[in-house]
């Protein structure tokens, strides 16, 4: 019997970071895809995650995990497809560190991934994003932060992965103001900042007293901002600004969503 805890860390540190040397946000992704994992198994099995076996991990207990995080926690299947695959990798590993798993590595890798229809991602129009932007409440901390988050967001067209991972010393307030990080597939970009976006970033970066090794926007505990809970709040916000925008009433808004109206104004019409 082997345990999960024997091959989830060197899996991260040997697979991951040392023979693949993953992106930061690769290994983010699978970190809290292995989370969700770990808690579903806890709930369902009744077992502490230390006394987690590898045979806990079955194709029925995976297939359970995957439907829940669509039914329970309303994810797409596009990110369901996203935690099987981190999955998969896993079980990768698991058939060559341990024979004896390969049967059952076999039928989880034979798991096939969800297909879908790919709708054409919406934009928001100009009256939409001003009132997205003028949700947050800002006389609370939560809603100032919110409020220079989605800023940046609708102006830089960040991923949200980019987004998490910036730190003070990635800005440059000064002449030629950009923001700097590494995107997808590991390419440093720099985009630049507008005035609007410098004044409202230079606002919170006093009231934060930020150091440069800082990360730029935090969670109210003080800990890094998570994926989900950057989709919440831009979902938040959102619904918020559907009672002074009524077109938003049909449109899903999401980071990703954000991130096609910047590219959809860049042709249009300057944002602001």
């Amino acid at each position: 019997m082997t345990s999960l805890a024997a091959l989830l860390p060197s899996f991260f540190s040997e697979r991951l970071q040392k023979q693949r040397q993953v992106s930061a946000h690769t290994i983010a992704a699978y970190r809290d895809t292995f989370r969700l994992l770990v808690g579903f198994a806890q709930q369902q099995l009744k077992k502490q995650p230390v006394d987690l076996m590898m045979s806990d991990l079955d194709p029925a207990l995976i297939a359970a995990f995957l439907e829940h995080l669509e039914s329970e926690r309303k994810n797409t299947p596009r990110t369901s497809n996203l935690r099987l695959a981190a999955i998969r990798s896993f079980f990768r590993y698991v058939a060559l560190q341990e024979p004896s798993l390969l049967l059952q590595a076999q039928r989880i890798l034979a798991m096939p991934q969800k297909r879908f229809d790919r709708a054409i991602v919406t934009f928001l129009t100009t009256p939409e994003i001003e009132s997205l932007l003028a949700a947050p409440d800002r006389t609370t901390w939560i809603g100032r932060r919110d409020a220079t988050l989605l800023l940046l967001l609708v102006q830089t067209g960040l991923r949200v992965s980019e987004l998490i991972g910036l730190k003070l010393d990635d800005l440059n307030l000064s002449a030629g103001a950009h923001i700097r990080c590494y995107g997808k597939g590991r390419k440093e970009r720099c985009t630049p900042l507008t005035r609007q976006t410098i004044a409202s970033l230079s606002d919170w970066i006093k009231q934060e007293h930020l150091q440069p090794k800082d990360p730029l926007f935090k969670s109210r505990r003080g800990t890094i901002l998570s994926r989900d809970a950057v989709e919440r709040l831009v979902a938040s916000n959102a619904q918020r600004a559907r009672v002074m925008c009524p077109s938003l009433q049909e449109k899903r808004v999401t980071p990703h969503v954000l991130r096609h109206t910047t590219a959809v104004h860049l042709w249009l019409a300057p944002l602001f």
